[in-house]
């Protein structure tokens, strides 16, 4: 019955996101997921929450979050814009900021999501390759363009970009919007905030489903100088004024007000993808450098679909992208250390055959 769609919609191919297979005993390592539970303090805020003022709406504006990541960031809270999850405040801002005559500029090997916003809202997009190295090279993206975004660390290579080049992108287009999607950023890369108020082009957007272990709360935010989040929450408020519930805005405060918890976890995921990056390479595989919670790796001489599905059959799961370049890496998300033995287990089992 397409034929009562809208005409758009039949020119669209929407993200497809990792399974979440319901498989009882399974080493899940194809979403990013942290695999540690949130803080203590989180789950006591939405427990404490969790009464009967649920029958009212919750503040539009969420401006307690907002005045609690701007003073995590050392900015003002007409600076922040939250969204329900990153996803969304990135939708917001492809439509907000990133819609103009000139295309849009990303990675050719990128967040998958960037091609289905351009789709949805119709902007014109040029993906610049990375290079053989599956680094961003800044000096490609020396052209017009209406905006840049990118991931840092990218995903799915995990490679980071230094901040002195997130400036010199900036530098280089004072007139484009450049967003820096750092949904990995915690876990080594240096977090282009501190660039907010020197630059008027840059919004830095970040989530707390990786390293703060709230994916299942839907909890994204932006940051940028007050005309770009104005822009956003124009769009917000011409979509939905009330995008973070009554439970959702508590418990993302009291992750910010956990600082130990969060730098321990964090610690825990760069020690253990270490040592996994070292267990691999043992093995025979090349694995690119990474600063996120996730690895990209491929071996010499086992194809990366005949090793995702050795691995399935052992109740493992890593996520495969048949895509050109990148089709014979798999992204291997950080588990825990009991998570993490098996895989090495398994995949020792793996390549010795």
């Amino acid at each position: 019955m397409s034929q009562f769609w809208s005409p758009i919609v039949h020119k669209l191919t929407p993200y497809v996101p990792g399974e979440q297979p319901k498989v009882s005993n399974l080493v899940k390592l194809n979403t990013n997921e942290n695999p540690y539970g949130p803080s203590p303090k989180v789950l006591a805020a939405i427990a404490a929450a969790n009464n009967d003022s649920l029958k009212l709406y919750p503040d539009p504006n969420a401006e307690a979050l907002k005045q609690a990541i701007a003073n995590y960031h050392a900015l003002d809270a007409n600076q922040v814009f939250v969204g329900n999850g990153s996803d969304e405040v990135l939708a917001h801002a492809f439509q907000a900021l990133l819609k103009h005559d000139a295309p849009l500029l990303f990675p050719d090997i990128s967040y998958s999501f960037y091609p289905v916003y351009c789709g949805l809202y119709e902007i014109d997009y040029r993906q610049i390759p990375l290079n053989d190295a599956f680094e961003i090279d800044v000096n490609d993206y020396k052209q017009t363009c209406g905006g840049i975004i990118f991931p840092n660390p990218n995903a799915p290579t995990g490679r980071v970009l230094p901040l002195a080049a997130v400036e010199k992108l900036l530098q280089m287009h004072p007139h484009a919007v450049v967003v820096v999607d750092e949904a990995y950023i915690d876990f080594g890369g240096e977090s282009a905030a501190k660039l907010i108020n020197q630059y008027a082009n840059l919004l830095v957007v970040q989530t707390l489903s990786k390293s703060r272990s709230l994916a299942g709360i839907r909890v994204g935010f932006a940051l940028g100088q007050a005309h770009l989040i104005e822009a956003l929450e124009r769009v917000k408020n011409s979509f939905n004024s009330y995008p973070l519930d009554r439970l959702a805005i508590p418990a993302a405060i009291a992750a910010f007000e956990d600082e130990v918890y969060f730098q321990q976890t964090c610690g825990k995921i760069i020690a253990t993808r270490e040592n996994l990056v070292s267990h691999l390479t043992s093995l025979g595989f090349e694995v690119l450098p990474s600063a996120a919670n996730f690895i990209f790796a491929r071996h010499p001489e086992h194809d990366a679909a005949q090793l995702a599905q050795a691995l399935r059959e052992n109740a493992i799961i890593v996520r495969h992208f048949k895509l050109p370049r990148i089709d014979q890496f798999l992204r291997i998300t950080i588990g825990n250390d009991i998570e993490n033995a098996r895989l090495c287990e398994v995949m020792s089992q793996i390549v010795a055959k």
